[in-house]
């Protein structure tokens, strides 16, 4: 017999912002077992369910990890369920309408040579409690020597496509043309379905079968390129995307520029008439200028974090919702739109801010609604292969000597207004512009983002500063 904790702790496989993470040779038939044992043992004594939902991204180890996950839940009895590929929140929205925990298998945006593991409750996404007692939850198993055939049910895809189409009339999207770059994403084979039910006509853009790693908040050159002659050559009014696993949105206008994913998520609650917002506190803060918005809490970088302050919020307001700076919708309560009831979805999702954009734009058009906004630019990057290790000395250090860490980055003119260690080092200048790093949760990256007046000081400030810090 194995033991959970022990398989986990011998794997190296940890918790990051968004679930389990590791490269593909962590994530064993048995070291998969191990998390799956130990999700279902914390999971049974808060609730009774005798099935479990699982679903997968693209990802060329996704299925096998998958197969180890069904025959643990094998060895305990319970039945699962297997929804093939399919974005992550459509996994998570029919477990929770089900009442039944689930595991995606899923990297989100990192390499293809790494992958992970995301659990949801039955009531939604785990939290950093539930994350620390799968890890030291003593459950004991079988070692895994065989791997079962899995049966894709199709139910998630379509309650997916249902929930969003019915909110609008099938001429929202009428005249529209809609380009949708596929790469690897994980509801690729979705969305044109659900675009066209809302009238558009949809060109499907760039299918890849190799993995392509998009980051939502780090959009490579390559990709701000070819949206732009995309939009040209098809004459779009739109493009669509997300991330590997479909929960980070990625669209632009009608130029094919590319939106920041919290001035979408800024856009998406307006229009939905949210009353308390719970947002990272990398995010723009055109949010607050915008006074669109009763209240606004600003918490650590993660979908943890915004959804813990769900149930608080939900107290005072009638309507919560949460995003990221990655574009990641989270809704905190049920709401109205169009008079028809949307349930609540708390957890990332890349669709209901892409459909509230085009509703909201509908008339004036996208660019004109994102330049009606308080004009506060963000820009973010990072450093790959930055030792989190070597970002956390770094940091710690800049904490206990701001002015003199601002000095060694060469911004030689710049004063430090003041300081934010919510999650990393946010320094908001004299002159308004902020810099802000923080070592990713997923991977060892260095993230840096920064916001001013224009996209161009934006990007200045993080090449430069990226360019600084690795000297130091």
């Amino acid at each position: 017999m194995l033991l959970s904790s022990t398989e986990i702790q011998q794997s190296g496989i940890q918790f990051g912002t968004s679930g389990a993470r590791g490269l593909v040779t962590q994530f064993s038939a048995n070291a998969c077992a191990a998390f799956t044992h130990a999700f279902i043992s914390c999971m049974q004594g808060e609730f009774h369910f005798d099935k479990v939902a699982i679903a997968i991204d693209n990802r060329p180890s996704s299925p096998a990890m998958a197969q180890a996950c069904v025959k643990a839940l094998e060895q305990l009895g319970l039945e699962a369920i297997y929804y093939g590929v399919v974005p992550t929140p459509a996994l998570a929205y029919i477990s929770m309408q089900d009442e039944v925990p689930c595991i995606m298998v899923t990297g989100s945006h990192i390499p293809f040579d790494r992958n992970g593991l995301k659990f949801y409750r039955p009531d939604g996404e785990i939290s950093k409690a539930d994350e620390k007692g799968i890890l030291t939850a003593e459950a004991e198993f079988e070692a895994i020597t065989d791997l079962p055939e899995l049966v894709v049910n199709h139910k998630a895809a379509s309650v997916y496509i249902e929930r969003y189409t019915s909110l609008f009339d099938s001429s929202l999207l009428s005249g529209k043309r809609v380009g949708i770059y596929e790469h690897s994403s994980a509801g690729r084979d979705l969305y044109a379905d659900m675009f066209k039910a809302l009238g558009a006509s949809v060109i499907a853009l760039e299918r890849s079968n190799e993995f392509v790693p998009i980051d939502t908040e780090a959009v490579s050159e390559a990709d701000k390129l070819k949206a732009k002659n995309w939009s040209a050559e098809y004459d779009l009014d739109f493009i669509f995307s997300t991330d590997g696993d479909g929960d980070r949105p990625l669209v632009s206008d009608e130029k094919g520029n590319w939106l920041r994913g919290d001035v979408l998520g800024l856009i998406c609650a307006d229009a939905m008439d949210i009353e308390a917002l719970a947002v990272p506190v990398s995010c723009n803060t055109a949010i607050e200028k915008s006074q669109a918005f009763e209240h606004i809490t600003r918490t650590k970088v993660g979908s943890p974090y915004v959804i813990a302050e769900f149930e608080p919020l939900s107290k005072d307001y009638a309507s919560v919702a949460g995003f990221e700076a990655n574009g990641g919708f989270l809704l905190g309560s049920d709401a109205i739109v169009n008079d028809k009831t949307i349930k609540a979805l708390p957890t990332r999702d890349a669709v209901l801010p892409a459909l509230m954009l085009l509703a909201a734009a509908k008339e004036t058009g996208i660019a004109s609604l994102v330049n009606a906004l308080p004009q506060r630019v963000t820009h973010s990057d990072r450093i790959q292969n930055f030792a989190t290790q070597k970002s956390q000395g770094i940091l710690a250090q800049a904490k206990d000597a701001p002015e003199a860490f601002l000095q060694s980055l060469n911004f030689s003119d710049a004063k430090l207004a003041s300081l934010d260690t919510t999650d990393g080092l946010r320094m908001t200048l004299a002159n308004d512009d902020v810099v802000h790093f923080r070592p990713s949760g997923n991977a060892p990256e260095l993230r840096c983002y920064a916001e001013s007046v224009s996209i161009d000081q934006a990007k200045s400030l993080v090449d430069h500063a990226l360019k600084q810090i690795q000297l130091i």
